[in-house]
């Protein structure tokens, strides 16, 4: 069970190749090969609520990886990535009804709009940091918003914008089974490319920016040139995401893109572990699951004669709320460094098993 996951005795690394591989084992390799097609027949399958669910999975998953990349790998800060996930949004679906260009390039397309908003607010990263660099950060989010309520021709002002489905070779992507395709390919595309990206000499940079900023610069990491890639970097995903979520659900609003959101964010990369692509999907999972489960909980306990009171059927709201601070907090007091490393303190239990160390 443990040689499923673990890197078998013996198997010593005597290359920079060999060591910078994303899967330690090819067994590891072959198994999330067949995770993807089983996946692949989830929708012949699954109805539509666990459809919804995983897409959802999906496109929080690619946004979250960017700020994960920009927080956990380079050291920086950001409370503005709600409002670069709603700029890629409405962006997509401003380049399709604007210009009539199609929806599977206004996605990409949107993603280096984004890009280019995030750089602009990135600038300030390479002279300030920490405590500054969260206000200057959490000014780019009113700063956006506003943008989204003033500016009618490119979000439809208070109206809203509609989102094009995708469109591929004449067929529509507009049913919950056809876009999970859509979803899946992203997500596995977007994982792939930052497990290499974190391999590069660019990801190395990133995390010698992290680790210690003077001994990177001492060593030749040009520290303002890697900061400001990395905000680019993070808002090219938030805005992938953001035009994946615009045109599944084929409108797009501001009101869903306030600070919120960006908390909301920043509570996934905290709860999946900073500076871990695999905690990061772990986080994403756990919060969008989190309210289904309450939900289950509490529609449970009304069939209970102490459960059945007004205070609980009617505070399931605030309940949910509650618990996602409550659970931020416990993460945070107990398990700072997330899911990612309790997988991993599993994963160390059954290969000394039954040694303790």
């Amino acid at each position: 069970m443990s040689s499923l996951a673990m890197r078998p005795c013996g198997d010593f690394r005597t290359s920079y190749k060999a060591d910078n591989t994303i899967f330690e084992t090819k067994t590891v390799r072959l198994l999330m090969i067949a995770v993807i097609a089983i996946a692949c027949g989830a929708p012949l399958v699954l109805d539509g609520y666990f459809l919804t669910l995983f897409i959802q999975i999906s496109y929080l998953g690619i946004a979250a990886l960017g700020l994960n990349i920009l927080v956990g790998f380079t050291g920086q800060i950001s409370l503005g990535h709600g409002a670069f996930f709603g700029f890629g949004a409405f962006a997509s679906a401003w380049l399709n009804t604007s210009f009539q260009i199609p929806v599977v390039l206004c996605i990409p397309l949107a993603g280096f709009l984004t890009m280019a908003v995030g750089m602009m607010f990135g600038m300030p990263a390479a002279r300030i940091k920490g405590l500054y660099l969260a206000i200057a950060t959490l000014a780019a989010q009113f700063i956006i918003e506003d943008f989204f309520a003033r500016a009618d021709w490119f979000s439809g002002g208070s109206s809203g914008s509609m989102a094009a489905p995708v469109n591929l070779f004449g067929f529509e992507f507009d049913t919950d089974q056809s876009f999970f395709y859509i979803a899946l390919f992203a997500l596995v595309f977007m994982y792939t490319w930052g497990c290499n990206l974190m391999r590069s000499r660019d990801g190395r940079a990133f995390v010698a920016v992290r680790d210690h900023y003077l001994s990177a610069e001492i060593m030749g990491v040009k520290l303002n040139k890697y900061r400001l890639l990395s905000f680019g970097i993070s808002s090219f995903y938030a805005g992938i995401g953001g035009a994946l979520y615009g045109h599944y659900l084929g409108y797009v609003s501001a009101e869903g893109f306030t600070i919120l959101m960006s908390i909301q964010f920043l509570a996934m990369v905290i709860i999946g572990g900073l500076g871990s692509i695999k905690g990061t999907l772990m986080g994403v999972v756990f919060m969008v699951l989190l309210p289904e489960v309450l939900e289950t909980m509490v529609s449970l306990m009304k069939y209970t004669d102490w459960g059945n009171i007004p205070m609980v059927t009617d505070g399931l709201a605030y309940i949910k709320e509650m618990a996602i601070g409550l659970v931020i907090i416990l993460f945070l007091i107990f398990e700072p460094e997330g899911l990612a490393h309790r997988w991993a303190q599993i994963k160390n239990y059954w290969k000394f098993y039954p040694f303790a160390y």
